[in-house]
């Protein structure tokens, strides 16, 4: 069968090390384009892709059938639109615009047009929020009442990045936040009530740095933090219940792996070593919890199988939005110091 022709446009840290070797080895995918305003480095690795200089000549020339955007925040939505008028599927990273009105009116233009459109929430995949699906299916702690998901780093200088420049779409909140956010989301639905800090904590920084959100639900509150200023180990998820709590350190293996420049292939990728396994703390019992196996690759197969009509989308812009709303709201509630419900 004919692969779907595919087209990546930027090529940064995100795009060359992530989005093209995921793209590369689906199966159903061909990477055939990519778009570089100024340099080729694509060719490097993957020589047999014709460079274009920009979205506009990429599409002119009718190269691609998916697009997929990976570049500053600020072009999602310009871009995304001009994929989709063109009559192109589209998947854009995350998040996949900086509005939520922007997110709805790409979802109309798709759903009008009857195309795929979906945002890279890879993080869905990692291996310990996997586990925890796993837990609260199996109702191994019983009812939740607190779930804490941390994200952290020690970057106490800032580096000349657009994330950390005076750019529309710039901050954590916008980059890990969308990520905590979409998981959350994710286990628990919608919720009642969001409540927010978010600073800029680095000296001369003009991009927030740190954020400590609430959202709220019946009868349990979650907790998703990220800063760039931990150098000491906090747990990535704390998850507190009736019958016992489930604690877990360290990030997913999968992000290390693509930044040494591992291909995501064979039946062990994103297997994670036993001592670094979560715990679980029963009433009588505390053991060391197997993290399940953490794979990025079912987000592109998904997408490819959608285009084929072979499977719904996993990711669905209803979830983008929602996710885009609450971050909206937690801005909000940073400005006027409170509770803002949805």
């Amino acid at each position: 069968m004919k692969k779907i022709r595919t087209a990546l446009v930027g090529y940064g840290s995100v795009g060359e090390k992530m989005h093209a070797p995921l793209i590369t080895v689906c199966e159903d995918l061909e990477l055939v384009a990519v778009v570089e305003r100024n340099q080729e480095r694509s060719k490097e690795k993957y020589p047999q892709v014709t460079v274009f200089k920009s979205l506009e000549a990429l599409l002119e020339a009718d190269a691609a059938d998916l697009i997929v955007i990976v570049t500053p925040n600020e072009f999602h939505f310009p871009y995304a639109k001009m994929a989709l008028e063109a009559g192109k599927h589209v998947v854009v990273d995350k998040p996949v615009t900086i509005h939520a009105y922007e997110a709805k009116l790409l979802q109309e233009l798709a759903s009008e047009r009857g195309l795929i459109l979906s945002v890279f929430q890879n993080r869905r995949w990692d291996g310990d929020i996997r586990t925890i699906q796993k837990l609260l299916h199996e109702d191994v702690l019983g009812r939740i009442v607190h779930f804490e998901s941390h994200f952290d780093r020690f970057r106490p200088q800032l580096v000349d990045n657009w994330r950390e420049k005076d750019v529309p779409g710039n901050g954590i909140t916008y980059d890990l936040g969308t990520h905590l956010i979409d998981q959350t989301v994710m286990l628990f639905g919608k919720p009642i009530w969001v409540y927010a800090e978010i600073l800029k904590q680095r000296n001369g920084a003009v991009a927030d740095d740190f954020f400590d959100i609430t959202l709220m639900y019946e009868g349990l509150k979650t907790r998703l933090t990220a800063s760039v200023m931990v150098n000491a180990p906090l747990p990535r998820f704390l998850v507190l219940g009736e019958r016992g709590s489930f604690i877990k350190y360290g990030l997913d293996v999968q992000e290390k792996a693509f930044k040494a420049g591992e291909l995501p292939e064979g039946p062990n990728w994103g297997i994670e070593n036993a001592e670094a396994w979560g715990s679980l703390h029963l009433e009588n019992v505390s053991t060391s919890y197997p993290t399940e196996k953490g794979d990025y690759r079912h987000f592109y197969q998904n997408i490819a199988e959608a285009i084929l009509g072979q499977s719904s989308l996993k990711v669905k812009m209803e979830e983008a939005i929602l996710v885009l709303e609450i971050i909206e709201a937690a801005f909000i509630s940073n400005e006027e110091g409170r509770r803002i419900y949805l």
